[in-house]
């Protein structure tokens, strides 16, 4: 009995892993962009925006060492 097999591609299992890798990445994106366009950032009002205060160090002195 010759016992011949199909020795393609498809019947390596990294094959069906990689294929269902990129499947599950397609079906990832496609899901985020379905909730992304659900629901919409709401626009901020730039009133409403408060804009922190950094203290700004404008010496170009640079700063005293410490005597220990």
């Amino acid at each position: 009995m010759n016992d011949a097999r199909d020795t393609g591609a498809w019947r390596q299992p990294i094959v069906w892993l990689g294929a269902a890798i990129f499947v599950a990445s397609l079906a990832a994106c496609i899901v985020t962009i379905v909730i992304a366009s659900r629901h919409a950032d709401v626009p901020v009002d730039p009133a409403a925006i408060r804009v922190m205060a950094i203290p700004l160090d404008i010496s170009t002195e640079p700063p005293a060492k410490e005597r220990p």
